[in-house]
C-alpha cells in the first residue's frame, strides 16, 4: 500500500484522538511505521526524534525484541484470563513487581487498561472505601486548576481544564478545584504551610466539611500548564491534611511514574506514601495497554473485610490482561537491568544546561520548568521587556510556526496551549547525550523560528 493510500484510508476511516479536523485532513498527514531506539521512520523513510516518547510513554525506547518477546511468549500460553475469582502467573508478577518498586505499603494492585481508568477506579475505590467504613457522605473530590486527570467522565470531572469538559455538559458533581502551584515559592522565613495553595485547600474544606470529602488527587509534577515542580515541602503537606481529615491523598502518576522524573515514582522523589497511586503509561513502555491503582494495604484489607462491602464493586473485561502484564514485567526487568532511573538522573543536569542555553539564547522563552526527563518550555512575547504573546501570536505560534519549524529538523512534540504557549519535552528515558544534544538542537532551531516570527 502506498504511502498515499494509507493516508487516504486514515481519513477515511480513522476517527482521531485530540486532533482538529484541519490537521487530520492534510495532505501531508504522517504515517509513522516503526521505530528505533529514541527515533521514529515514516513511509518515506523520514526519520524523527520522538521528544514526547509516545504520549510520555516510551520510556524504554521503540523497536525493542525483548519486550515483544515477552508478549508473544505469553500470548502462546495463555492469551487470556482474568482476576475476576481467581488469578494468572503474569499479573501476579506484575503485582509483585510493582509493589517492590514502590513507596512504603502501596503493595496491593487493582490492573485496568489506562490512565483514565486508572483514575475512574481511584474515584470509584474511594467512594465505596470511605461508604464501606460507615462514611457515605464522603463523596467529594479536590484536584488542582489546569490538572488533566484522564477523559472518561468521572476522571474528566476531576480535570481541571475548562476547555476539555465544556464540551460534554454537566459532570459528576461534587468536584472542588483549587490553584496549583504554578510561581510559587516558600515565603521567607515561612514553611509550605504558607503557600496559597495549601491554604486553598483548607479553605476548601472548611467551605464543603471535611466529612464530605473522600479524595484528593495531585500528579507529583503537574504536566498540564508545563510541568510544575512543587515547592519544597508541599507534598508533605498534603499529607498532612489528608491525615488530619481523613482524606485520601491519591497520586496521579499516569506520566511520573517509572523513571520519568528520575526515580520509579514522582511519590518516592517527594518522599510521600500516598493512599492511593494511579500509573500506566511507562508500565509498558507503551508496548501493550496497561494501567493500575496501587493501594495501601491497610485500605485494600478494610474494604474487603467490611461486613457493608467485602468486595471493590469494579472490574473490566482486560484488567489485568496476561500478555499486558508480561509485557509489563518485562520492561520493567529492562528498566531495572539497565538502571533507566538513573541514566535520567545522570543526564538531568546536562538536559537542564541546555535548556538554560536554550533560554539565554532566545528572548521568546520566558522560561523552563520539570525535572528528570519532563520539561516545558513557556513562550512569551519578549522577556526583556517583559511583552506577553498577544492571542493572535499564540495562535500562530502553536498552529503554524512552531509545527512548520518542528517538520523542518524532524521533531515530533507538543505545541501545548493548555494556560499558556508551551512545547513540551519528555524523551524516552534510554536517550543517551548525543540523543539529548540532537533534542536540544532541534529545539533550539524551534525557538529561534518563534524569535524571527516576533521580531526579536
Amino acid at each position: 500500500m502506498t504511502n498515499s493510500e494509507n493516508r487516504t484510508l486514515a481519513q477515511r476511516h480513522l476517527f482521531p484522538h485530540f486532533t482538529t479536523g484541519k490537521v487530520w485532513r492534510d495532505p501531508n498527514l504522517p504515517i509513522i511505521v516503526s521505530g528505533e531506539g529514541c527515533y521514529l521512520i515514516d513511509e518515506d523513510g523520514n526519520r524523527f526524534l520522538d521528544g514526547l516518547a509516545g504520549l510520555f510513554c516510551v520510556n524504554m525506547g521503540h523497536g525493542r525484541t525483548d519486550i515483544p518477546a515477552a508478549a508473544t511468549k505469553q500470548m502462546s500460553k495463555l492469551a487470556y484470563w482474568t482476576n475476576w475469582g481467581s488469578a494468572h502467573p503474569a499479573a501476579v508478577e506484575a503485582a509483585t513487581t510493582i509493589a517492590s518498586l514502590a513507596p512504603g505499603d502501596l503493595d496491593v494492585t487493582f490492573f485496568v487498561n489506562s490512565g483514565s481508568e486508572a483514575v475512574e477506579s481511584a474515584i470509584k475505590f474511594a467512594r465505596q472505601y470511605h461508604r464501606s467504613q460507615g462514611q457515605p457522605e464522603r463523596t467529594k473530590i479536590i484536584a488542582r486548576n489546569m490538572a488533566y486527570h484522564g477523559t472518561t467522565l468521572g476522571a474528566l470531572a476531576v480535570t481541571g481544564i475548562p476547555a476539555y469538559k465544556e464540551p460534554f455538559g454537566d459532570l459528576m458533581p461534587g468536584v472542588r478545584h483549587v490553584p496549583n502551584t504554578l510561581g510559587e515559592t516558600i515565603p521567607e522565613g515561612g514553611t509550605a504551610a504558607d503557600l496559597p495553595s495549601i491554604q486553598a485547600i483548607l479553605q476548601v474544606i472548611e467551605e464543603e466539611g471535611a466529612d464530605t470529602i473522600a479524595a484528593l488527587f495531585a500528579e507529583p509534577v503537574q504536566n498540564s500548564r508545563g510541568a510544575l515542580v512543587p515547592p519544597p515541602g508541599y507534598w508533605q503537606e498534603l499529607r498532612a491534611i489528608c491525615d488530619r481529615f481523613g482524606i485520601l491523598l491519591v497520586a496521579d502518576e499516569v506520566i511520573c511514574g517509572f523513571g520519568r522524573l528520575g526515580e520509579w515514582f514522582g511519590s518516592t522523589k517527594y518522599d510521600v506514601v500516598p493512599d492511593l497511586l494511579t500509573f500506566a503509561k511507562g508500565s509498558t513502555s507503551g508496548y501493550a495497554p496497561l494501567g493500575g491503582v496501587l493501594i495501601r494495604t491497610p485500605l485494600a484489607n478494610a474494604l474487603l473485610d467490611s461486613p457493608a462491602a467485602g468486595i471493590f464493586t469494579h472490574g473490566a473485561t482486560w484488567g489485568g490482561h496476561p500478555v499486558s502484564t508480561a509485557v509489563a514485567v518485562a520492561n520493567l526487568g529492562a528498566l531495572q537491568e539497565e538502571n533507566i532511573p538513573g541514566n535520567v538522573r545522570s543526564l538531568e543536569p546536562y538536559f537542564q544546561a541546555g535548556l538554560n542555553q536554550i533560554r539565554d539564547a532566545h528572548r521568546s522563552v520566558l522560561e523552563w520548568r520539570g525535572t528528570g526527563f519532563f520539561y516545558a518550555i513557556e513562550l512569551t512575547g519578549d522577556r526583556e521587556s517583559e511583552r506577553t504573546l498577544t492571542p493572535e501570536q499564540s495562535k500562530e505560534l502553536l498552529g503554524s510556526v512552531m509545527p512548520k519549524a518542528m517538520r523542518e529538523v524532524n521533531l515530533i512534540t507538543r505545541p501545548d496551549n493548555r494556560g499558556a504557549t508551551m512545547l513540551v519535552l519528555s524523551p524516552p528515558l534510554v536517550a543517551d547525550q548525543a540523543v539529548l544534544d540532537d533534542l536540544l538542537a532541534k529545539v533550539d532551531h524551534v525557538m529561534s523560528a518563534t524569535d524571527k516570527h516576533l521580531g526579536l
